[in-house]
């Protein structure tokens, strides 16, 4: 064994860190580590005394460990390990912290005893919808296939069916039925210009068989039933699929939303209904990126809570260009050719919604 001095100042810095260890506050997270670390607590300075030489009390060390120890050789072992431990609960509080600011909720709890909600359920069929939304969704490059109609007339035609399911008061999840079916019978079947109209028609005949009470007709029988026959054959009878709307109820409710946001949300998603290019999203990016976009519209500032993200799995970052491409929209829906969805909620009905300013700092990079 040998003797080796310790220096005066870095018995000042033992002495600070003891200090701030004696005058911390008591958290829980702290009394609960001083438990786990009593030794810690109990060091004192009179361990270290100073003499005339201006040295202090020799500490004792192995000539084996010498070596090992050499860069550490002017600080003491305790003082190490308050230093570690204080960095320690300075992170652990700050989580604490940041997770008091923005917790994650259950959006769940307050519907666990309406059966309606199988809260019991509701996670495995989510879970179950974002597995199906990719098999349920379209090539967005399947109008290169379609020799005789392309994505402007398709844009018309779905703002005509979009002011037909208004005017018919046809419920929300029909609209977006109507144009899944419509989009994946384009993919799968080749269409002249001339039946396109009646393609769109019998794709919300269908949506309302599977969804509404009433059945709007507007052509003859054999024309719709001919069509009919065609659809239901190349779709293999599959409607059940996850439209956005299932995903805009969900992320709505983890949004806290009133009924502002939810009508500027879906004004968002109708102007993207239109809008060809926005077939490479899948619904749930779509929906998650929707209401991002409207709570910045109505705040003014990016926001994005924890739980919102913990319950669409999308972070800010994955929905920025999604959401840019949606205030692009917005910027131009009142002076576009195709209008129909701005008049729609531009309405008291719908609260005004086209008519917020659009959130055009989102566009910064």
């Amino acid at each position: 064994m040998i003797y080796r001095p310790i220096y005066l100042h870095n018995v000042a810095e033992c002495k600070k860190n003891v200090q701030d260890l004696q005058h911390r506050p008591v958290t829980r997270r702290f009394a609960q580590l001083l438990q786990q670390h009593p030794k810690v607590e109990a060091k004192k300075l009179s361990l270290y005394t100073s003499n005339s030489s201006g040295l202090v009390d020799c500490e004792i060390i192995d000539v084996e460990n010498i070596e090992d120890e050499v860069c550490d050789a002017h600080v003491p072992m305790f003082v190490k390990h308050t230093e570690a431990m204080l960095d320690e609960i300075d992170r652990m509080e700050e989580d604490e912290n940041l997770e008091d600011e923005d917790p994650i909720m259950d959006i769940d709890s307050s519907s666990s005893k309406d059966p309606l909600n199988v809260v019991e359920y509701i996670d495995d069929i989510y879970a179950h919808y974002r597995k199906s939304e990719n098999s349920s969704s379209v090539s967005p490059s399947y109008m290169a296939h379609q020799p005789d109609i392309n994505e402007k007339m398709r844009a018309i035609l779905i703002d005509w069916l979009i002011e037909v399911h208004y005017k018919f008061e046809l419920m929300d999840e029909t609209l977006f039925l109507t144009v899944n079916l419509i989009d994946r019978f384009l993919e799968r079947q080749t269409v002249i210009r001339k039946k396109l109209q009646l393609v769109g028609v019998t794709a919300m005949l269908l949506a309302c068989k599977y969804e509404e009470v009433s059945v709007p007709i507007a052509y003859s029988r054999k024309d719709v039933l001919d069509m009919e026959k065609s659809m239901v054959n190349s779709l293999q009878f599959n409607f059940s699929v996850p439209t956005v709307y299932v995903f805009m109820r969900r992320f709505l409710k983890a949004a806290q939303s009133d009924k502002n946001l939810e009508f500027l949300s879906f004004f968002f998603i109708e102007l993207c209904l239109v809008e060809y290019e926005m077939l490479r999203f899948p619904p749930s990016m779509l929906a998650a990126a929707a209401i991002y976009t409207a709570q910045g519209t109505l705040s003014r500032f990016k926001k994005w809570s924890q739980t919102s993200e913990w319950y669409t799995n999308y972070s800010e970052d994955e929905l920025l260009e999604c959401s840019r491409m949606m205030v692009t929209f917005h910027q131009k829906a009142e002076t576009a050719k195709l209008t129909g969805v701005h008049r729609k909620y531009s309405t008291r009905k719908f609260g005004y919604a086209a008519k917020a300013q659009p959130a055009e700092f989102l566009l910064d990079h």
